[in-house]
C-alpha cells in the first residue's frame, strides 16, 4: 500500500484520542532510564534483533503521529507509550493489516509493541488491566514462502576464485582475498549470522578437531564442525593472520595488515562489513547479488536431507526446529525429483476381466 493510500485510509477511520499528544501538549520527554523504548531494546539478545525492533517501533510511533513511515526524523524515543489502551492498540493492528508485509513481518510489529508496553508496565507506567487489555492482540496468520536464494555450488565457486584472483605484484594471493575466501567459505559450511562470524576470535577455531565455537542469538553458545574444504581455506587464511589473539577475520588495512586499535589489539570488523566484502565480491564474480544471510539460508537447506531437523536447528542455532525449516530454500527441482523418485502404480486392474459365470437358479 503506498503512502497516500496509507494516508487515506487512516482518515477515514481516526487515531483514538490522546494516544500519542503532539509536542505542542508540553509532555517532558522520558529519561533514557525510564524510556521504555530504549529500555526494550537495550534487553534485546543482538544488534540484528535491536535494528529490526528499532524499525518497527519507529514504524509504530509515525503511524500515531500520523508521519510517513520512512520519515527518520520521527522515532519511538521520548514517545508516551504508557498512554496507549487497548483502543490504541487495536488502531495500531488495523493500519499493519493494511500494510503490503509478510505475516511474519506484521508479528514482528506486534511483538515490538508488546515488548514496549511491557517494559511500560514493569516501570509502573501502565496498570496491569490496562496492560493487559492493550496487548491482547491476534497475531497474524498466513504464510509466505521463504525469502532469499539457495546458492548452487557454481556461485560458491565463483565467489572463491573471485578472492583467489585477488593477487599482489608478486604474483601471490593477497591478505584480503585469503580471508575473504576464508569468510565465504566458513559462511557456505557453518550457516553462521553475521554478527557471530565478526564475534570469532581465534582461540575459538579448535584447528585439531576442526570445530568453531559460536556464541549465537541470547547469548547461546554452540559447537559446529568445519568441513575439509572450509578447514582449507582458514588454514590459507590463518597462515597470513598468525596465531595471536584477537578476531579471527580482523579488519585489514589497505596495505594488507591487521588493523589494530591503539591498544594494539586487532579491530574487530562490523556485520555490516560482511555484506560489503560479499557485494564486492559477487561484482568481482559477476554473479547474481549474493546477501550472506542466502549463505545462511543455503547451509540449512543442504543440511536438512543430510540430517534430521533437530540436529540442524542445533547447527543453525535455532531454538526450534519448526524456524529452521521456514529456512528451506531449496530449488523447485529438487522437489521435483524427488516428487519424481516416489513408487510407481502399476495398472492393473482388481477385478478379472473375465465374465462371471452365471449363478444357479435357487428355485430348480
Amino acid at each position: 500500500m503506498t503512502e497516500p493510500e496509507m494516508a487515506s485510509r487512516t482518515a477515514s477511520r481516526p487515531l483514538p484520542a490522546a494516544a500519542f499528544p503532539p509536542p505542542a501538549a508540553g509532555l517532558v520527554p522520558a529519561a533514557p532510564a525510564r524510556d521504555p523504548y530504549l529500555l526494550y531494546l537495550g534487553r534485546l539478545g543482538s544488534a540484528d534483533s535491536r535494528r529490526v525492533m528499532r524499525i518497527c517501533l519507529d514504524h509504530i510511533a509515525r503511524m500515531l503521529t500520523g508521519d510517513h513511515l520512512d520519515n527518520p526524523a520521527v522515532t519511538g524515543q521520548g514517545q508516551p507509550w504508557h498512554h496507549l489502551r487497548y483502543e490504541h492498540t487495536a488502531w495500531i493492528r488495523e493500519q499493519i493489516d493494511e500494510m503490503d508485509w509478510s505475516p511474519a513481518y506484521r508479528n514482528k510489529h506486534l511483538a515490538a509493541l508488546r515488548g514496549v508496553l511491557k517494559e511500560a508496565w514493569k516501570l509502573g507506567l501502565l496498570s496491569t488491566d490496562d496492560h493487559q487489555r492493550a496487548v491482547a492482540l491476534a497475531p497474524f496468520t498466513g504464510h509466505r514462502e521463504p525469502a532469499g536464494q539457495h546458492l548452487p555450488d557454481t556461485v560458491i565457486g565463483a565467489l572463491i576464485a573471485a578472492c583467489d584472483a585477488d593477487r599482489s605484484s608478486a604474483g601471490a594471493i593477497t591478505s584480503a582475498g585469503l580471508r575473504d575466501a576464508a569468510i565465504i567459505a566458513v559462511l557456505d559450511a557453518c550457516g553462521l549470522r553475521r554478527a557471530e562470524l565478526v564475534s570469532l576470535q581465534y582461540a575459538d577455531y579448535d584447528r585439531a578437531r576442526r570445530m568453531l565455537t559460536v556464541i549465537g542469538k541470547g547469548d547461546k553458545q554452540r559447537r559446529i564442525p568445519v568441513n575439509s574444504f572450509a578447514a582449507r581455506r582458514l588454514e590459507a587464511w590463518l597462515a597470513s593472520r598468525g596465531t595471536h589473539r584477537g578476531p579471527l577475520f580482523p579488519r585489514l588495512t589497505r596495505g594488507g595488515t591487521v588493523r589494530t586499535a591503539p591498544d594494539g589489539r586487532p579491530w574487530q570488523m562490523n556485520p555490516q562489513a560482511v555484506r560489503d566484502i560479499l557485494a564486492k565480491r559477487t561484482e568481482q564474480a559477476a554473479t547474481t547479488p549474493v546477501r550472506p544471510h542466502d549463505l545462511r539460508r543455503t547451509f540449512i537447506s543442504n543440511l536438512l536431507p543430510q540430517a534430521d531437523a533437530i540436529m540442524t536447528a542445533r547447527l543453525a542455532g535455532h531454538a526450534s526446529p519448526s524456524t529452521t525449516l521456514r529456512y528451506d530454500v531449496r530449488p523447485d527441482e529438487e522437489a521435483r525429483d524427488a516428487v519424481e523418485r516416489l513408487r510407481v502404480p502399476t495398472v492393473t486392474p482388481l477385478l478379472s476381466t473375465t465374465p462371471a459365470e452365471p449363478r444357479p437358479d435357487a428355485t430348480t
